[in-house]
Order: structure tokens, then C-alpha cells, then sequence
């Protein structure tokens, strides 16, 4: 009720500030909706403050929680998300400061379903479903390609025209879908597992237009995720625009932007293709003309060299050096079988003086018995013991006729 003032009797500001801390306490609990502006989580405290606005209205209350009450929704709720607040208003009688005392927090609206999602997101990469390892390689030129895509839609137009536009011998396997609504996820999840089936299909494009969160909400379904997940085909993920990020794109093994972005991503670009082959044909002439062009340097220089400019000099120098030997050595045989005959000479005169053909020739003669001995003494024969006798020109038989005197006589 109002009260009775005036300039004579005013109230004192701790009675106005009492006043109004009573009449808020009678307030009691509700619930608030606003976006958070402010968020401040002291390592260690106990309290979290906020802020919370109204965007409609530009009117901003401050906020506080017990911790726990916040890490409930931490991981979702962020500066900016929209949320409803179970709390009871509060008074701060010395500083005259109204705030709000929060028991509940709860993220609204695509706020909600975004929480929701982030925990689903959460869930999965605990499992590895997002991790790089498990992402497949797409092939470098793709003979057919797999197109899940709403009927007639702008995406599927966009695929087709700039795929063919940069090669135009490239194929598609198309399978139109709902691409939201009740039917999307078993429809969207069945066209990729035929794809992912069929013979010859060497990847899979995903493509959505642009659209709302709820639009968009199929491509974040845990069964399409698993599905994807479990592709032997690689996955092109085209949903949206550039800041929608369902949860197809982290399943995927490649996340375009836009329908467009995947078809530029997924066929490689004819005219590119060309320059890229002329310019490593140019790089690889370079290669061969530098590589000629330094073997003909180093056979140059091997040439130059004076055993492969004159070849026969090694040659001609070892030959008379070898001559030279040659003369040497005979020089040396010649002294060794001039002194061997000088000495043979001596020897055989040597030997013919004193050789028994020497004194035959001087008329001696020597006397051999049949068997070959030499007759040395008049006893060494007998009477009528037939011999030979050797002169120098030849030899002759004799025959003992007697013994006078210690000698033998003999007739021829």
C-alpha cells in the first residue's frame, strides 16, 4: 500500500530499501526467461554470477547460483544462450541492488535441442566415431559417385552442374530423399547404405540446402551418424551453409560447406588437371635437359682427361719401357752364354786332352775281355781267352796265345 510522505516527514533510505526488500521477499519463486551476457566462474568459488537480459527490451538482472546448480548446464550453456531461471528475486538493502537467487537453469527453445545435441555430440566422440584415424582417403578421380539428396532440390542441381562442369565424364548414382521431417533420418539412412552396397560406387555425397536448426536436425541423428560410421565407402558431408554444422560433418571422412564445395571437393577439375600434367611434363623435361646437360659436362671433363685424350701414350711408354728391358735382358743372356761357352770351350779342350780317345790316337790300345772289362794286369786274362782290342779309328779281336815272362802275348 502506498505510504504517506512528504517533503516535512520523508522516509529514511534504509526504511525505503527495507520496504522494498519486503515487498519483493513477497514475490516469492519464478521463472525467468532471458540470455545470458555475463558469466563469471571463479576458479575455486562457490557462486557463479550472470547476467541475464532481455534482447526485446535491453533490461539486464544480475544473477547468482550455487555452483552446482550451473555445472549442471555448463557444458551447454554459454554467454549468449537463451535460458529460463527458476529463482526467487533478492534485495541487497546497503547497496540497493536487485538480483536474482537461481535454483534451476534450463536452456530454452533450439537452445534445448542444441544441448541435447551437444550431448549426443559428446556421447559419440567418446566412442571414437569422430576420430581422424577412422577417416577415409577420397579417391583422386571418382568413376561413380553416390547422391543422397532431396528431389529436384537446389543442392542436388548444384552437385550435378558443377561436378560435370569440371569433368564431364564423371557419373552419378542418385537417390532422392526427404531431407527433413518424420521420414528424413530412415530414408536419408537406407539411400547411404545402398550406396554404400553397390558395386562401383567410389563415394558418397550427403547435400542439404540451407535451412533452420530444426531444418536441419535429420543430419544430427544418432542412427544416420552410426550408419555413416559404418560405411566401407568414404562419406562427403554437404549440409547447409558454411555455419551449419550438423553432426554428419563430424562422422563424415570430408565436410563441405556447401553442395557446391563438394562437388568442387570430390571431381577434380579437368582444365586444373591439364596444367598440373603440362607443368610436371615442363618440370620433368627441366629435369632430363639438366640432368644430360651435366653428364655431357662430366664426360667433357672425363675426355679432357690425358688417359682418355691419348690413350695409346700409356701404351707407347710401357712398350719402351719394355724394350728397353727386352735389350737388357739380352745383353745379359748374351754375357751369360758367352762366359757358358767360354768356359764349356776350356772344358771340352780339358776333356779331349785327357779324354782315352786322345791317347788311342796316339797308338795306344786298350784291351776289353767279352763281357766289356777293361784288361788292367797280364793276370787278369787266361791262355786262349779271346779279346778286343780299341784303337782310335776302331777295334779288333786278339786272342792270348802264351805267358813268358808276366806278359801275354797275342795274335790278331
Amino acid at each position: 500500500m502506498a505510504l504517506n510522505t512528504s517533503a516535512d516527514a520523508p522516509l529514511p533510505v534504509g526504511e525505503v530499501s527495507r520496504l522494498i526488500g519486503g515487498w519483493i521477499d513477497r514475490l516469492g519463486s519464478v521463472w525467468v526467461e532471458g540470455q545470458i551476457t555475463q558469466l563469471s566462474r571463479r576458479p575455486g568459488a562457490g557462486v557463479v554470477f550472470l547476467t541475464l537480459r532481455d534482447p526485446s527490451h535491453d533490461i539486464s538482472v544480475s544473477v547468482t547460483c550455487y555452483r552446482q546448480v550451473f555445472d549442471a548446464i555448463a557444458d551447454v550453456v554459454s554467454e549468449g544462450a537463451r535460458v529460463v531461471v527458476h529463482a526467487k528475486p533478492e534485495w541487497y538493502a546497503p547497496r540497493g541492488q536487485l538480483s536474482l537467487r537461481a535454483t534451476e537453469i534450463k536452456p530454452v527453445g533450439v537452445g534445448e535441442l542444441l544441448a541435447r545435441l551437444e550431448q549426443l555430440k559428446k556421447s559419440l566422440a567418446a566412442e571414437g566415431l569422430f576420430a581422424p584415424e577412422r577417416k577415409k582417403a577420397l579417391p583422386f578421380l571418382p568413376q561413380l559417385i553416390g547422391l543422397v539428396c532431396g528431389r529436384a532440390s537446389a543442392a542436388e542441381r548444384d552437385v550435378l552442374e558443377n561436378a560435370r562442369h569440371r569433368w564431364p565424364a564423371v557419373r552419378f548414382e542418385v537417390r532422392n530423399v526427404a531431407v527433413q521431417g518424420v521420414h528424413a533420418v530412415p530414408q536419408v539412412v537406407q539411400a547411404v547404405k545402398e550406396l554404400d552396397a553397390m558395386e562401383g560406387v567410389d563415394v558418397i555425397v550427403v547435400a542439404r540446402g540451407g535451412g533452420s536448426v530444426e531444418d536441419l536436425l535429420p543430419f544430427s541423428d544418432e542412427q544416420l551418424v552410426r550408419a555413416v560410421a559404418s560405411c566401407r565407402t568414404p562419406v562427403v558431408s554437404a549440409i547447409g551453409h558454411e555455419p551449419d554444422t550438423p553432426l554428419l560433418d563430424y562422422v563424415a571422412d570430408l565436410r563441405a560447406s556447401t553442395p557446391t564445395d563438394a562437388a568442387k571437393k570430390v571431381v577434380p577439375d579437368v582444365g586444373e588437371e591439364y596444367e598440373r600434367v603440362r607443368w610436371l611434363r615442363d618440370r620433368a623435361r627441366r629435369c632430363v635437359e639438366a640432368l644430360v646437360e651435366r653428364e655431357e659436362r662430366g664426360l667433357a671433363h672425363a675426355l679432357a682427361r690425358p688417359s682418355i685424350e691419348d690413350p695409346h701414350r700409356m701404351i707407347d711408354e710401357r712398350a719402351d719401357q719394355v724394350a728397353s728391358l727386352l735389350d737388357r735382358g739380352r745383353r745379359c743372356l748374351g754375357h751369360h752364354l758367352d762366359r757358358a761357352v767360354s768356359e764349356l770351350t776350356h772344358t771340352h779342350a780339358r776333356v779331349v786332352a785327357l779324354s782315352p780317345a786322345a791317347t788311342l790316337k796316339r797308338g795306344y790300345a786298350v784291351l776289353q775281355k767279352a763281357d766289356g772289362h777293361v784288361v788292367r794286369a797280364p793276370g787278369e786274362v787266361t791262355a786262349e781267352e779271346p779279346l778286343r782290342a780299341r784303337v782310335a779309328e776302331g777295334e779288333f779281336a786278339v786272342r792270348v796265345d802264351g805267358t813268358v815272362d808276366g806278359t801275354v802275348g797275342g795274335d790278331a
